[in-house]
């Protein structure tokens, strides 16, 4: 397949053009010059993306984002949330639009955010989006995929907590763990959806060719509580886990942030995902606490 990544310099992203780059031709948008034939520039802030490009391209990928927790969510970092995100999405669906032969597949990021803070419910793709700032931001950027032409199967990815070394949540999970101060977050009691990072590259792989659109969870199918994952982590690097960080702590610190990133609960379950044949490699927890520890042994 001839496919286009957009957002491809991030954890996702560059673990994704990896694994694909072996079987498939892939390019990546980038919004700087070109290093080489398999970058292309882009600006999406002005809608700017040369209509040629999609003419040879099978499979369109949006990644595409500024990091959840790359700022204290100020008025205009919440600006930046918004825009990151619709107007790339925005930008590649036009383009579709004024292409004589668009994309036949067109894979959109999106994130478990979508469903809020929803305590011990288990949501699904069919259960309704949430009231938090998140919830809002996953709807309107999902909105802008879904106006993708017609002929374009679109697919809206709800990616959860991904689980990996190189970035995202589990490094910060693991600084307190390492020195011996880490502990549940809040009360511990809350669903985090995580995914290993492997899986998710597997299951953003199999949407590709899989006969199925709209929405899907991509986290791993045994549900767990962050208590549950911070133990097992701290048992990966043979850490106790017992000192809890209050949840008003970390609301006096990180604001909104900490309590829509860290203290919401999303009991999220892959329905689609299995439904559609997908199997996970690294399913459970005791499972994602032997890759920890092996991956930190390399280190």
């Amino acid at each position: 397949m001839r496919i286009l990544i957009a957002g491809a310099s991030g954890t996702i992203g560059t673990a994704l053009t990896r694994a694909l780059s072996a079987e498939h031709s892939v390019r990546r948008l980038v919004r700087r010059p070109p290093k080489d034939q398999n970058e292309i520039f882009w600006d999406p802030s002005s809608g700017h993306l040369d209509d040629a490009v999609l003419e040879d391209t099978d499979a369109v990928i949006n990644l595409s984002g500024a990091g959840i927790a790359g700022g204290l969510w100020t008025r205009s970092y919440k600006e930046v949330l918004y825009a990151s995100r619709i107007l790339p999405t925005r930008t590649l669906v036009a383009a579709m639009h004024r292409s004589e032969r668009p994309p036949s597949v067109f894979i959109s990021q999106s994130a478990s955010g979508f469903y809020g803070s929803r305590g011990d419910e288990v949501v699904t793709e069919s259960s309704a989006s949430g009231t938090m700032l998140l919830s809002d931001i996953c709807r309107r950027w999902e909105a802008e995929a879904h106006r993708a032409p017609g002929s374009v199967r679109t697919i809206t990815a709800r990616t959860g907590v991904v689980m990996a070394t190189q970035g995202g949540a589990l490094p910060n999970l693991l600084v307190p763990i390492r020195a011996f101060v880490g502990g549940p977050l809040g009360d511990g009691n809350q669903w985090w959806p995580w995914i290993s990072l492997e899986d998710e590259v597997r299951a953003l792989t199999h949407l590709l060719t899989a006969p199925i659109e709209g929405p899907v969870n991509l986290c791993a199918p045994q549900p767990a509580r962050l208590s549950e994952i911070v133990g097992e982590l701290a048992g990966a690097l043979h850490r106790p886990a017992r000192v809890r960080v209050p949840a008003r702590i970390l609301h006096s610190v990180m604001g909104q942030l900490a309590d829509e990133l860290l203290l919401a609960s999303t009991r999220m379950q892959p329905s689609v995902l299995m439904e559609s044949g997908f199997t996970f490699n690294q399913a459970t927890l005791d499972v994602l606490g032997g890759w920890v520890r092996r991956e930190l042994g390399r280190s």
